[in-house]
């Protein structure tokens, strides 16, 4: 006699175990189901000891090669066809850089870039290169995409100066995101002019700044040549890299754990609390590119 106490959606061990072998897990009942690990986010740290010429300038040859190969590593596409799966002929593109006198993101940097943009296909008339005027800037007013560079340095509101709080400028009051040792940084992403728009992120680490005391203070004991540059399309990975470093030179210049005070808290927050990016050491690929002594990473 047939038990008809089973239901007509009853599943059977066989029916279950055939079900979770074609989604490539387990295949035994009992057993831990094996699922594939989430994929980490990549960041490239590209460096190259001959970056800098005998006075400490970046050599224009050499941060293209680098970004190249940067770009190459993220996109699977060599040369200007990596570029051109993130920028299309059609963009307008703001070129974010950071003019900070002691520390800018340099000439150098920002010429590469516009020299990949133009590569791609974009026209002159639509690409604009700017910092404390981007809210003034037509191009960047009606701009579809950004590329976003600045150096990472110790930073007396923020713990560090980063690619995150790099946006400040597009906020009409830019103080009033220094509560809390600057934690929200984040959500200057929200802002309609920059939200959903950013193709690239290049942190400079060429000469960054490991320490510094009180407000736009810089002192070049405080600086070292890493001849490097993070790039990536999450802001947040990229600045989670840089920050370690940062925080690896101190212990080493220190000979002791030094804190950076404020902490860089507003990147930690970026990721737990306004889901911009990832910070998570451990959910970050570093993709090495070229010189790897002392990378501190």
């Amino acid at each position: 006699m047939k038990d008809r106490t089973k239901s007509k959606n009853t599943v059977t061990r066989r029916q279950f175990n055939a079900s979770i072998a074609a989604l490539g897990g387990a295949s035994v009942f009992g057993a831990r189901i094996l699922c594939a690990a989430p994929a980490k986010t990549k960041v490239v740290l590209v460096r190259d000891a001959t970056v800098l010429d005998e006075k400490g300038k970046p050599k224009q040859d050499v941060i293209l090669k680098m970004l190249d190969s940067a770009v190459a590593a993220l996109t699977g596409k060599q040369g200007v066809a990596g570029w051109k799966t993130f920028l299309k002929p059609t963009y307008v593109v703001g070129i974010k850089t950071n003019e900070w006198q002691y520390l800018p993101t340099t000439l150098e940097v920002e010429s590469a870039l516009k020299r990949r943009v133009l590569d791609a296909g974009v026209k002159a008339q639509d690409i604009a290169i700017d910092d404390r005027g981007v809210l003034n800037n037509p191009v960047f007013q009606r701009a579809n995409a950004l590329i976003n560079a600045r150096p990472m340095r110790a930073h007396h509101w923020a713990g560090v100066g980063s690619l995150i709080k790099n946006y400040i400028t597009f906020s009409p009051s830019p103080s009033s995101w220094h509560d809390d040792s600057c934690a929200n940084l984040a959500g200057l992403w929200s802002l309609p002019i920059v939200k959903g728009k950013t193709r690239l992120n290049v942190l400079v680490m060429l000469t960054p700044q490991f320490h510094g005391v009180g407000p736009h203070n810089f002192n070049p004991k405080y600086v070292w040549s890493y001849y490097g540059l993070i790039v990536g399309f999450d802001p947040v990975a990229c600045d989670s890299v840089g920050l370690r470093i940062i925080e690896a030179k101190r212990r080493a210049f220190f000979g002791e754990a030094r804190p950076l005070a404020p902490p860089a808290k507003h990147i930690a927050l970026a990721d737990t609390r306004h889901h911009l990016g990832t910070a998570d050491p451990r959910k970050i690929e570093i993709v090495r590119i070229g010189y790897d002594k002392d990378s501190l990473v």
